[in-house]
């Protein structure tokens, strides 16, 4: 955790930044530490320890904009270090669209790092033993796994427990003072299984979560054979248009690209699907995703941006319609549109229809389809909103699943695919930092 000695240094920072000619200046420390436990088929093989200590310094100097790092906390280094810095920015072309942001946008209300409840104490409890014994509990191999399809087998197992520690805080010439903690735990599987025909299989799972007493990772390995399992047999389905169910897990991968196309960085260079879509109803009436970033709890959360700029909850896109674009500081300059924050913080797809959906209850509104487990590779053209992905999963009949198909690319445009969707779920996972649960879209091309 950053030191009340640390905490000072910084500030210090900034008062060698103005003596050396700086008319701005913003520090940021961050310190991180995480240890991993990894196993392979259900006995330790690989320990890990890693600690990060990182001084970032954004200097504004005669109108000109430099940033710099170091990872060595010692006064006079450091007052050296900036002084050389300074004199650098000095030398750089002038940009006028760089500076600090307002304070009034600023946060005031990040003083402990703990507002947001994410960091828990009972991280600096846990030894060696403690996490050895949980990446063991966790693991599979050599155990009983109810359920399996006659004649599987598992071949392998490879896991990873790990916890971390997270602190960042920041300050600069215009009286900003915030800093944000967390802790997390964290444990992944991934398995392959042999089938009665020697046809081999893998998949994976996993979790997460900022308290000890929340973090269940007893699920993950079994999670992971079964699905795994669910690919037994899968074949190609027919080409054509069909129903589409994309699971809870997997859901975020279409919703990553509405997001990215709303950034300034990307609307400014022309390189989104989005350009000029503020105000205007650009998808589905019953499509609304909101930024929810002071969800306590839950990791992810924050109330501050990488500039210090406040977080703020409000709708994202709301009935269809655009409703706010990603911009800094310095592309507020650049563009004019009005500064906003620099990216969605936590943002959650609202369930829809009212009542509350999940995988299966999608899978019966839509009859026939395709339910979408896992996205294989593919890509996106962010400027035009073209997709192509390779994809996994099952074929269902009247809401129930027939068997599963693989070797399957679904391709369309991404504002005609959310013209086109038919509900969201609220059944997404609290460990993932985008909320957004099972989704289901209609007339989607699928080619085998």
């Amino acid at each position: 955790m950053i030191t009340d000695v640390e905490k000072a240094l910084v500030k210090e920072c900034l008062v060698f930044a103005g003596e050396e000619g700086a008319s701005d200046a913003r520090i940021t420390l961050t310190k991180s530490t995480e240890d991993q436990i990894a196993t392979l088929d259900g006995e330790i093989d690989k320990v890990t320890r890693c600690a990060d200590r990182t001084l970032n310094i954004a200097l504004f100097a005669d109108g000109r904009f430099g940033s710099f790092s170091s990872n060595k906390l010692e006064r006079e280094s450091l007052k050296q270090f900036i002084k050389g810095a300074v004199q650098t920015v000095k030398m750089l072309s002038p940009d006028p669209f760089r500076k600090l942001p307002e304070r009034e946008r600023c946060c005031a209300s990040a003083l402990s790092g703990k507002e947001m409840d994410i960091y828990d104490q009972a991280y600096n409890g846990i030894d060696a033993s403690a996490r050895r014994m949980a990446a063991l509990e966790a693991a599979v191999s050599g155990k009983v796994l109810p359920g399996l399809p006659e004649g599987v087998r598992l071949v392998s197992e490879e896991g990873e427990y790990s916890d971390s520690e997270y602190d960042v805080y920041v300050v600069d010439s215009q009286g900003l003072e915030c800093r944000h903690t967390e802790t997390s735990f964290d444990y992944g599987v991934e398995v392959t299984i042999e089938d009665a025909s020697g046809d081999k299989y893998s998949d994976f799972w996993w979790t997460s979560s900022p308290r000890l007493k929340d973090f269940d990772a007893s699920a993950c390995g079994l999670t992971a054979v079964r699905r795994a399992c669910a690919q037994i047999g899968a074949l190609p389905a027919e080409s054509g248009k069909y129903n589409m169910v994309v699971a809870a897990n997997v859901s975020s991968r279409l919703v990553s690209p509405l997001l990215n196309a709303l950034n300034a960085y990307s609307l400014q260079q022309g390189n989104s699907f989005l350009v000029g879509s503020l105000g205007r109803q650009v998808f589905s009436n019953n499509m609304t995703i909101l930024d929810e970033p002071w969800r306590k709890g839950e990791t992810g959360s924050k109330l501050f941006d990488s500039e210090g700029v406040a977080t703020k909850e409000g709708p994202i896109i709301s009935g269809g319609i655009v409703m706010r674009y990603f911009v800094n500081t310095y592309m507020a300059g650049k563009t004019g549109f009005q500064p906003t924050v620099e990216e969605a913080t936590r943002p959650r797809l609202c369930a829809y229809p009212s009542e509350e959906l999940d995988q299966e209850g999608l899978m019966r509104l839509c009859g026939n389809g395709i339910l979408v487990t896992d996205f294989n590779g593919g890509n996106c053209n962010p400027a035009t909103g073209d997709f192509s992905y390779g994809i996994s999963g099952q074929l269902f009949e009247n809401g129930k699943l027939l068997r599963p198909v693989s070797e399957m690319l679904v391709t369309g445009n991404f504002l005609t695919l959310w013209k086109n969707l038919i509900g969201a779920g609220s059944d997404y996972r609290r460990c993932a930092t985008k909320l957004i649960g099972s989704l289901a879209f209609k007339d989607v091309d699928f080619s085998g």
